[in-house]
């Protein structure tokens, strides 16, 4: 399937670098930080070639993309902590196959509720604090 130039995880332009930083490259995903951190350590993981859908996988991308997302949120889960981790797979506005990763604290934001996709009062941090969250998540990646 070629790679549309609307594809903001294909094009990897700026429509994904100023609401991610990628961490790193996983099986056959990558794995990013979400800007916006009211849920500590929310991530996103997405598939490395164009697809829309889970059922156009073959089995075996299919079983590596699944071990990418349990990998990646096992490793948030050592890093911070949450009570749970929330999983989310959209795809209507941004047609390309990807997890959202989103951990939830007792104490914290919509626990109980689904999480919000745009949280109205956005936790944006500094570049120090986002070196802090990305290291965490790739020690226990390599854990």
């Amino acid at each position: 399937m070629p790679h549309p130039e609307d594809c903001q995880y294909c094009a990897k332009d700026r429509r994904l670098t100023e609401i991610m930083i990628e961490i790193c490259t996983l099986q056959v995903s990558t794995l990013y930080l979400f800007r916006e951190q009211t849920y500590r350590g929310r991530c996103i993981v997405a598939l490395n070639v164009h697809q829309t859908e889970l059922f156009s996988l073959d089995d075996e991308t299919l079983r590596q993309f699944s071990k990418d997302v349990a990998k990646a949120a096992h490793a948030v889960q050592k890093a911070f902590k949450p009570g749970k981790i929330n999983y989310a797979v959209y795809g209507d506005l941004v047609p390309h196959l990807h997890y959202h990763i989103v951990p939830k604290y007792m104490d914290g934001d919509c626990w109980g509720k689904p999480f919000e996709m745009n949280p109205s009062g956005k936790k944006i941090l500094n570049d120090e604090e986002y070196g802090t969250i990305i290291r965490a998540i790739k020690k226990h990646l390599a854990a």
